[in-house]
């Protein structure tokens, strides 16, 4: 299972543009979480549900606002 979460990970890494070990601390407190994934490691499922949270949670958290779509300051 640890295929499709590296996927993810991936994918936000790219959309964030944060490095590995941010992104591994930010998702499961664990900063080397990506090297581990890449090379093959487990993940219980737990950390999964955790990491996937994390995203969303991270997404959500850098989505602009309609006012910071506009240009307008607060």
């Amino acid at each position: 299972m640890t295929q499709p979460i590296i996927k993810e990970i991936e994918k936000f890494l790219s959309e964030t543009g944060l490095s590995e070990h941010r992104v591994g601390f930010l998702l499961a407190k664990n900063g080397k979480l990506v090297e581990r994934l890449r090379a093959g490691r487990r993940v219980w499922p737990e950390t999964e549900q955790m990491i996937r949270d994390g995203i969303a949670r991270e997404r959500a958290r850098r989505i602009p606002t309609p006012d910071e779509k506009a240009g307008a300051t607060p």
